[in-house]
């Protein structure tokens, strides 16, 4: 079956201000089952977030766990909307901490890198090449992928939903994690990770250099994997040894989450 057959539109959520949130639901996974719909959610920016898109998370996918990946500095310039979430746990796992060169989108971060691209420094397919091993091999990366999925089995009812800014990069490696623990078809779980391009109406084969910031390319996410498979020697194995989802807690998310 084609990547695109197999979840069609990538679960796309057709919410008023937020273009890039999309429901796990639906996807192919361990077993022959499928992952349960309006349970899984991923997004970019909640912030923009209108009064309806709240109330549809709210009423519609009953959300019960926000995980924000961000740094401090960008939940401070654009904190989640917590409080016309009433009842929803608020989680901050932010994967790092100090400027992350193009990932973090903290004013500042982004206002630099654009001038090192402007003076010809920076290299932006190069630059998130190079970054993303650490989304998942540093130490703070780690403990953040950690604790979401400790975070996740600890929801007893209603969807989660985690994100960072774009939606794409921390946000797009939690993703990947969740849905190789649920057993999703790596084919699959890369037309997902490459969807985030179609809803920022981003062709890579064609774009700016500025595009490289604001979508993602199948070589960002193979040095993701290429530095976990050096250090762990799979995937697998790294959520099992550095993220603690072993056979038990991979049976418990399957039992939850697919259908």
């Amino acid at each position: 079956m084609e990547p695109s057959a197999a979840h069609p539109d990538h679960g796309i959520i057709d919410f008023e201000g937020l273009p890039n949130t999309r429901d796990l639901g639906g996807m192919p996974a361990a077993d022959d089952r499928r992952i349960k719909p309006r349970r899984l959610l991923r997004s970019g920016l909640l912030a923009p977030a209108t009064a309806a898109d709240l109330a549809r998370l709210r009423d519609e996918y009953r959300l019960g766990l926000d995980i924000d990946l961000r740094t401090d500095v960008e939940c401070s310039e654009r904190p989640d909307p917590i409080d016309e979430l009433p009842g929803v746990r608020f989680v901050h796992l932010p994967v790092f901490q100090e400027y992350g060169s193009g990932v973090s989108r903290s004013d500042e971060d982004m206002d630099r890198v654009r001038a090192q691209m402007r003076r010809g420094e920076v290299e932006p397919a190069q630059l998130m090449i190079t970054l993303y091993p650490y989304l998942v091999i540093d130490d703070l990366g780690v403990a953040a992928y950690r604790s979401f999925f400790q975070e996740i089995l600890k929801l007893e009812e209603g969807a989660v939903l985690w994100h960072c800014t774009a939606g794409k990069d921390r946000c797009g490696m939690a993703s990947v994690l969740m849905e190789v623990a649920l057993g999703v078809p790596w084919e699959v779980v890369k037309a997902d990770y490459m969807a985030t391009n179609r809803f920022y109406g981003i062709d890579l084969a064609t774009c700016d250099p500025m595009d490289y910031l604001n979508g993602v390319d199948p070589r960002y996410l193979a040095a993701a994997v290429d530095a976990i498979e050096g250090a762990y020697g799979s995937v697998e194995e790294y959520l099992s040894r550095a993220l603690g989802v072993d056979r038990a807690a991979r049976d418990e998310l399957r039992a939850r989450y697919l259908v």
